[in-house]
């Protein structure tokens, strides 16, 4: 993601506002939640491989158009191309490797292995972080240039993917819209326990998804404008997902369940309450321990879930979770965005923090009323 640490700026140089970048992330999120179930129950039936080739084709797809687009359309066009990419890849990659590892007799090691994906990604961000930073030295443009490259490399990398051996929805391909309709039942009305957790990590999700565009007009707020400092403060917080997350299996062993879920949803509060009545650069700490938390909760999370997930509908309830986030973001962000512009930035994320309070406390409380087990 090289294009990452400079994309406020870009968006910027090419005449957007704040606004505007919140509605093309809204319209993305509606993309993905409109196609999430079906391209995971597509992953379901067609395999976990197979989804996330077309995922990375049309992020190789998506990379071309933004890199050649001067202009609100331009981008989303763009954004709507890589959010539907996105969709065929989200829950794929996890149900591919949960698969996997219950075939090799394994399961137990998916919140290790889980953990150290998060970890490497986040470590390859951070390293993406710095370089995009310079490549921004040449033109803002050349980080998204560069990352043509990188999204072939990926599609080149789903080719040689292995599909484990898993069982198939009955009449998969005959009756899609049928099962679909069986597995959002199953996933959000019959297991009680499964929706909750459901809900619970979606919200978190959204959560850690809106502070995410947050971060860098926050850079701008509080007097940081270069390029290479946005990148270096960009790498600095992808470290701090990462080393937590290489080291979340060990951190689910030694705390109570019940204990990481309430302290998820109060770190990631506090927080935003922090950042919304803080405008100096104290406030990269803030962000700094938002972002670890980040990196414990995903992965803890995600096990979770998949715990009491049946592995042929795997995928499609991973996307159920990700369809969530993305209507929870696509109907707040704009109005985030609105406040940022008219009010301010620090209105936007306090009002941010108090939504996130509100639902997130409600789902906990029904999740914790189902006595979880401690794992």
């Amino acid at each position: 993601m090289l294009f990452m640490p400079i994309i406020w700026l870009f968006y910027e140089e090419n005449g957007l506002t704040i606004a505007d970048l919140f509605i093309i992330q809204s319209i993305y999120s509606v993309a993905i939640a409109l196609i999430e179930i079906p391209s995971g129950y597509v992953a379901d039936v067609l395999g976990r491989k197979n989804s996330m080739i077309i995922g990375m084709f049309l992020g190789f797809i998506g990379m071309i158009i933004y890199s050649f687009s001067f202009g609100f359309e331009g981008f989303l066009a763009a954004a709507l191309c890589l959010g539907i990419g996105q969709s065929f890849i989200s829950g794929s990659d996890t149900a591919l490797m949960y698969d996997s590892l219950m075939q090799l007799n394994r399961s137990k090691e998916f919140i290790k292995l889980e953990g150290r994906t998060i970890s490497m990604g986040n470590l390859a961000e951070a390293f993406a972080f710095i370089v995009g930073g310079l490549l921004a030295e040449i033109s803002l443009r050349t980080p998204f240039y560069a990352q043509i490259g990188i999204a072939f490399i990926g599609f080149l990398v789903a080719l040689l993917l292995v599909e484990p051996t898993t069982e198939k929805l009955k009449d998969g391909r005959t009756k899609p819209w049928k099962n679909i309709k069986n597995i959002i039942r199953f996933s959000l009305k019959e297991n009680k326990t499964l929706r909750y957790y459901i809900f619970y990590s979606a919200i978190i999700g959204a959560g850690t998804l809106t502070m995410a565009w947050f971060s860098q007009p926050y850079f701008m707020s509080i007097g940081i404008d270069n390029k290479f400092y946005f990148g270096l403060l960009g790498a600095i917080l992808n470290l701090a997902v990462a080393i937590p997350s290489f080291y979340a299996h060990k951190i689910e062993e030694q705390i109570n369940t019940r204990t990481i879920l309430i302290l998820i949803l109060v770190l990631i509060c506090s927080c935003y309450f922090a950042l919304g009545y803080n405008s100096s650069l104290w406030g990269l700490l803030i962000l700094l321990l938002f972002y670890i938390t980040r990196g414990i909760a995903t992965p803890v999370l995600r096990d979770y879930m998949n715990r009491h997930i049946p592995s042929e509908m795997r995928a499609t309830v991973m996307s159920i979770r990700s369809f969530i986030i993305r209507i929870v973001f696509a109907s707040t962000s704009p109005f985030f965005g609105y406040v940022a512009d008219v009010y301010s930035l620090q209105q936007a994320i306090l009002l941010s923090g108090i939504l996130f309070l509100i639902i997130g406390g409600i789902s906990l409380l029904f999740l914790l009323s189902k006595n979880v087990k401690s794992y």
